[in-house]
């Protein structure tokens, strides 16, 4: 494990890409052979973003966790916006190699919006669905006027800038004392992303379409986890699907990092939620 990344494998895409990740192997679990339990980061974040919650799902079975492109130790990509669908087929790409044909998909932001992707070209790989601090709606006006000022931070004054400005957003304001390590090391995984995809992902999310109703339409049991006291994305925009099949919880306390503010109940929940999915059958 580096300073930045729990990744201890990686490998090469057709596109050129080196994508680093972390694969706990087939562990013994309730997770059947070929499926897997798949955590995405979030902007500016690594797998290591994961690593207080994997102890929690370790029993459910095979667990991967990727650093997305230009994120972490894998390798960014030479184009001017990454759409979240070449995120998603990244994804598609690394799970062929690995012989895992279901998964059990859990996205915290941006990595939600890279979920939604996913489960829009792939439903059939789907076991299960996880929207962690993510939404399913589009950037509003506003905030792609935020991703533009993003992209110039980026660009001009350097990736250390940005994020600089960006990890006290995350948190509650209480943890940002309260956790001071762990917002510092928050911190550091930040400055390890490439500036140019960093600019490049930024504007990926800002053209992201709506996927409401990709959302509404799986038909898989679907989790959507948000944090009363998250400043980036609130409750209601990630509670925009209700029914018998979806699961909405508020962390109490939480920002926008629960995997860091509350990492014990939000890995209870993960795994409860797909320990219920193969109780069931």
């Amino acid at each position: 494990m580096t300073a930045v990344t729990i990744a201890n494998r990686q490998t090469q895409l057709a596109n050129g890409l080196k994508l680093a990740y972390y694969d706990s192997g087939d562990n013994a679990g309730v997770l059947p052979q070929g499926t897997a339990a798949v955590l995405l980061h979030g902007f500016c974040g690594s797998s290591a973003y994961w690593e207080d919650v994997l102890p929690l799902i370790g029993g459910l079975g095979r667990v991967i966790i990727p650093d997305l492109r230009g994120h972490g130790l894998s390798s960014a990509a030479i184009e001017e916006v990454y759409a979240m669908e070449a995120f998603a087929d990244d994804l598609a790409e690394l799970l062929g190699v690995l012989s895992v044909e279901r998964v059990c998909l859990f996205g915290h932001s941006l990595g939600g919006y890279v979920s939604l992707a996913f489960a829009e070209k792939h439903p059939e790989k789907l076991e299960a669905f996880g929207l962690i601090h993510s939404t399913s709606l589009p950037d509003s006006d506003q905030a792609k006027i935020g991703r533009d000022k993003a992209v110039n931070t980026i660009r001009t004054e350097g990736i250390e800038t940005f994020v600089n400005g960006l990890i006290p957003k995350l948190f509650a304001p209480e943890h940002l004392n309260a956790l001071e390590n762990a917002v510092k090391r928050v911190h550091e995984i930040g400055y390890a992303t490439s500036p140019e995809a960093a600019a490049a992902t930024a504007l990926g999310m800002k053209s992201r379409k709506d996927r409401r109703s990709v959302l509404e339409n799986l038909e898989v049991p679907r989790l959507l986890v948000a944090g009363s006291e998250d400043g980036v994305i609130p409750a209601k925009n990630t509670f925009t699907s209700e029914g018998k099949n979806v699961s909405q919880v508020l962390l109490s306390g939480s920002g926008h990092m629960s995997m860091i503010e509350s990492p014990a109940e939000l890995g209870n929940r993960i795994s409860a939620f797909v320990r219920h999915l193969y109780v069931k059958k």
